[in-house]
């Protein structure tokens, strides 16, 4: 499993994720912090973009904050 950082900016115009030097991930989201609708639109965009499952994928921390822990298990070699 891998764990590492999220930024999300919710509210965006287009949707987009960025690395930042220090590893992490700035997301961009078109949708609003709302009834969970930001952590869904990032739950499916990062399983798209590490090709995995979005049941696969968890928020250890930080569900109703802008800064995320984000769990992606690692693909087999």
């Amino acid at each position: 499993m891998a764990i590492f950082k999220v930024k999300v900016k919710p509210n965006s115009q287009q949707q987009s994720i960025e690395a930042e030097v220090d590893g992490s991930f700035k997301v961009c989201l078109k949708s609003p912090p709302v009834d969970g609708k930001a952590n869904q639109e990032l739950i499916k965009l990062l399983a798209k973009k590490f090709n995995v499952k979005k049941s696969e994928i968890t928020i250890k921390s930080g569900l109703s904050s802008k800064n995320k822990l984000i769990e992606i298990p690692l693909p087999e070699i």
